[in-house]
C-alpha cells in the first residue's frame, strides 16, 4: 500500500491488537503461528476455511506485543503486522522467528511452528555504496521476503563484498546502478549482480533494518552452518505454499529436513540464493518421482518461471535421493 494512502487507524482498533502487560522475556519467547503463501493469481481462501490461528508478534527493535490472525499468505501477514503497529506495510523488510536479532537461520520462510513468535524487522537507515567488481563472484547470497524485497542473506568471508564493510547481512537491495529492483525475486537480483561487468564500479542503494541499541554490534557474515537451527519445532507447522492455501502440517520429518537443507545449499551454489520454501517445494515435487526426466518435467510444471539449468536439476534429484537413502539407513 503506498505511503500516504493508508488511512489513519483509530486508537481503539490499534490497542485491540496489542497485548497489555504481557511478559515476553524481553525479546524472546511467546506463542505464535503463521500463514502460508497463496499462489500467484489465486484468490485467498474464504475466511471460514483459513486456519484459526493466532500469532504473537513484536517489532524487532522493540515494541509492545501484538496478536495477529486471519491471514492466508505472507502479504496478508505483513499487512496484519503493519495494522497492529500502525505502520505502512512496505516498511516491513522481513521477519524472524523466536529472535529479534538479524539471524538468517531464523528467517520466516515456508514453515512456521505453531508456537513460534514473530519479530518484524522494519526499514532503518538508507545507504549508498560504490563497489569495484574485481572478481566474477561477489560473495553475496540473496534471498527475499516473498512480497518484493530482496536482501542479503550471507556474505562470504574474504569476498569482494566482504571488503565493503558498509554492506551487512539483512540489508535490503533497493537499486543497482540506479535501477529500482523492488518487486524483483531473489534469483533475478542474483542474476543482475552476476551479469555486472568485471573490473568496473557499480552502485548499490541499500536499506538496513532498524536496530535497537543492544543490536549495534560487529557485522555478521550471515547464516551459519548449524544442525540445531531447526524451524517449526512447535506441536506442528503452518506451511506457506507458493500455490494454494496455507495448511497446518506435522513437524517436518528427518528426511524432509535433510533434503531441504541439501537443496537449499544447491540453490546457493548454482543461483546465489537461499530459499527454504522453494527448496521444500522441490523436495515435495521430487520425492515420488522415479527418474531425473520425470522430476524435470514435474519441476517445469510446478516452478516453470525459474528455468532451472539441467545440471542443477540433476544434482537436486541426486540430493533428494541421498536424503532418502540417509533416512533409510538411520531409521530403526
Amino acid at each position: 500500500m503506498p505511503l500516504g494512502l493508508r488511512r489513519k487507524k483509530n486508537k481503539s482498533r490499534e490497542s485491540s491488537n496489542l497485548v497489555e502487560n504481557e511478559e515476553v522475556g524481553g525479546h524472546t519467547g511467546g506463542r505464535s503461528v503463521k500463514s502460508t503463501v497463496n499462489g500467484a493469481g489465486l484468490p485467498p481462501p474464504p475466511a471460514n476455511l483459513r486456519p484459526k490461528l493466532v500469532f504473537h508478534t513484536q517489532l524487532a527493535h522493540g515494541s509492545p506485543t501484538g496478536r495477529i490472525e486471519g491471514f492466508s499468505n505472507v502479504k496478508e501477514l505483513y499487512g496484519k503486522i503493519a495494522e497492529t503497529f500502525n505502520l505502512s506495510q512496505p516498511e516491513i523488510l522481513f521477519c524472524t522467528l523466536n529472535t529479534h536479532k538479524i539471524d538468517m537461520e531464523k528467517l520466516l520462510g515456508g514453515q512456521i511452528g505453531l508456537e513460534d513468535f514473530i519479530f518484524a524487522h522494519i526499514k532503518g537507515i538508507k545507504k549508498e555504496v560504490e563497489v569495484f567488481k574485481s572478481e566474477d563472484a561477489l560473495g553475496l547470497t540473496i534471498t527475499d521476503n516473498g512480497v518484493g524485497y530482496a536482501f542479503t542473506k550471507r556474505i562470504k568471508e574474504g569476498s569482494v563484498v566482504d571488503k565493503v564493510k558498509v554492506i551487512s547481512v539483512g540489508d535490503h537491495i533497493e537499486c543497482i546502478n540506479g535501477k529500482n529492483i523492488v518487486g524483483s525475486r531473489h534469483y533475478e537480483v542474483a542474476r543482475m549482480l552476476k551479469e555486472l561487468p568485471k573490473d568496473q564500479m557499480f552502485t548499490l542503494k541499500l536499506v538496513e533494518p532498524m536496530k535497537a541499541f543492544e543490536m549495534l554490534e560487529p557485522r555478521s557474515k550471515g547464516a551459519k552452518e548449524a544442525s540445531d537451527n531447526k524451524m517449526g519445532t512447535g506441536r506442528g507447522t503452518l506451511r506457506l505454499r507458493s500455490r494454494g492455501p496455507a495448511t497446518v502440517e506435522e513437524v517436518p520429518t528427518e528426511f524432509e529436513e535433510r533434503a531441504v537443507k541439501k537443496v537449499d545449499d544447491l540453490l546457493e551454489t548454482y543461483m546465489g540464493i537461499r530459499d527454504t520454501e522453494l527448496a521444500a517445494t522441490m523436495v515435495e515435487v521430487g520425492r515420488d518421482k522415479k527418474n531425473p526426466d520425470e522430476f524435470a518435467m514435474a519441476l517445469d510444471e510446478a516452478l516453470g518461471d525459474f528455468a532451472f539449468p539441467d545440471e542443477f536439476v540433476f544434482d537436486v534429484w541426486g540430493a533428494i535421493g541421498d536424503a532418502k537413502q540417509g533416512h533409510v539407513l538411520t531409521s530403526p
